[in-house]
């Protein structure tokens, strides 16, 4: 029974993530991207001041009564989710299975993976709504009050269901159970601590965080995930600096092996290009979440004036982890030639902090992978309870958060293949509804968008008729 089942899950992803999704993603960040006139190329330097310049302004009213998030504070919850597990063991897999040619398309998928992240935030922003004294808000949401009118309202509701569901399946309990896991298997190999100890500090210190709502969690991500993402790109620096005769030609067998690996030898005489591409793609998308539609909780709950400006800082979000912290991660595998001594996963990334940093190597690692995969957890948990309000309208929250502290412990505790599996379908669910809602509401994208140029353009300060 349990072959069939796990057969059964596998034949399911395969057709969702090797023949539809990726595609699917890499198709609509395409699409929005020249739909808007790329505005991750154009609008990045505003981007940029927009997020970072206001970091240190008081709170505004709205943030001191609990109901939203300064612009930086929703970014913060965002890239905390994204970065994660994915960005040192996905990036492992992807240079592994595709070869050194994968970062050029993890880059390539970033970049489009922009346009529909600011299209997800940007209607996030749209459509939310006040539920018990919190602005909440993500595609449940804007598939609910945005397709009604197109598909009608029980279509609809029963569309955003779905996607709530497989939401707080996906990361809530599995995704969680899974990082768990991994903060386990670290901690582990690196300190020898036993992992049921692991599950019940992990669990207990997430359970102070996720009681006092997006507000605390909040408070603790925009100072962990400047610090996490800065000393795992201060490693990667100290690498660049030890193997910098290395790096120019690094960077020629990335973009050699983009479109002709066999070119280079070696390993990569049967690795093509079709491997490079679905790979790096792949494990990009992931990594960044971009049409995934969980990092539009996080950018809903923003106090902006202009539903642009998150949609800025959301393309932003991705730069940081993809760019940044997923091109660290290649650099510092490829650099080492960790790649190819035959490990896989996070053990190659862990053998190239070894080879930089020799035995401190493993312990560093196994802190940055602690950090990576705990913030992942409670932004993981707060966008299960953003679908648990739209659900039961904020009622069984306290059940929501004792099942989610449970699936932590229990993901320390064996072997989570299977889980990995069904987190990956989950995935899938709730990519399907978002993406079709996406692409029905992508006039509304783009005349929010033009209504926010043309504000730019008078000079007037920005204002949007929020409900």
């Amino acid at each position: 029974m349990d072959t069939m089942l796990t057969n059964a899950v596998g034949i399911i992803n395969t057709v969702l993530w090797d023949y539809l999704l990726i595609y699917a993603l890499l198709g609509m960040g395409l699409f929005f991207s020249f739909y808007l006139g790329l505005p991750q190329i154009t609008k990045f330097g505003t981007a940029l001041r927009t997020v970072f310049g206001g970091l240190f302004q008081k709170n505004r009213p709205s943030e001191k009564n609990g109901q939203s998030l300064s612009q930086f504070q929703a970014l913060a919850v965002a890239v905390s989710a994204q970065i994660g597990t994915g960005n040192v063991a996905g990036v492992a897999t992807a240079i592994t299975a595709g070869g050194p040619g994968a970062v050029f398309w993890m880059w390539l998928s970033a970049l489009l993976g922009m346009g529909t992240i600011f299209s997800e935030a940007v209607l996030a922003q749209k459509y939310r709504v006040n539920v018990n004294g919190k602005y909440v808000g993500g595609p449940a949401f804007y598939i609910t009050y945005g397709l009604s009118g197109k598909i009608g309202g029980k279509p609809a509701r029963i569309l955003a269901g779905v996607f709530a569901v497989a939401i707080i399946l996906a990361l809530g309990f599995i995704g969680n159970a899974t990082q768990s896991n991994s903060i386990a298997s670290a901690a582990t190999v690196a300190f020898a601590v036993e992992p049921l100890w692991v599950g019940l500090a992990v669990a207990a210190l997430a359970g102070l965080i996720i009681v006092g709502g997006i507000n605390r969690i909040a408070a603790v991500t925009q100072f962990v995930v400047p610090f996490m993402a800065v000393l795992y790109i201060l490693c990667a620096v100290i690498i660049l600096w030890q193997f910098s005769e290395q790096i120019i030609p690094t960077l020629e067998h990335i973009f050699i092996a983009a479109f002709n690996p066999a070119a280079l030898g070696g390993g990569l005489a049967g690795i093509g290009m079709k491997e490079a591409v679905r790979f790096g793609v792949a494990r990009g998308l992931f990594s960044n979440e971009a049409g995934m539609g969980s990092t539009p909780h996080a950018h809903a709950a923003a106090d902006v004036k202009h539903p642009v400006q998150q949609g800025m800082a959301a393309f932003i979000g991705v730069f940081i982890d993809t760019i940044l912290v997923c091109t660290a991660t290649a650099l510092i595998i490829l650099l080492t030639k960790a790649d190819s001594l035959g490990l896989q996963g996070a053990a190659v990334t862990q053998e190239a902090f070894n080879i930089a940093f020799g035995t401190t190597g493993q312990k560093l690692l196994a802190v940055c992978l602690t950090f990576f995969a705990f913030t992942t957890i409670i932004g993981w948990y707060y966008f299960g309870e953003s679908n648990i309000r739209y659900l039961f309208k904020g009622r069984y929250l306290g059940v929501y958060r004792l099942m989610v502290l449970t699936a932590i412990v229990l993901g320390t505790l064996g072997k989570v293949d299977f889980v990995w599996s069904l987190s990956d379908m989950f995935n899938g669910f709730m990519v399907i509804p978002n993406l079709i809602a996406l692409f029905l509401l992508r006039r509304e994208v783009r005349e929010i968008f033009d209504d926010y140029l043309k504000q730019k353009k008078s000079g007037r300060p920005l204002s949007y008729p929020y409900q």
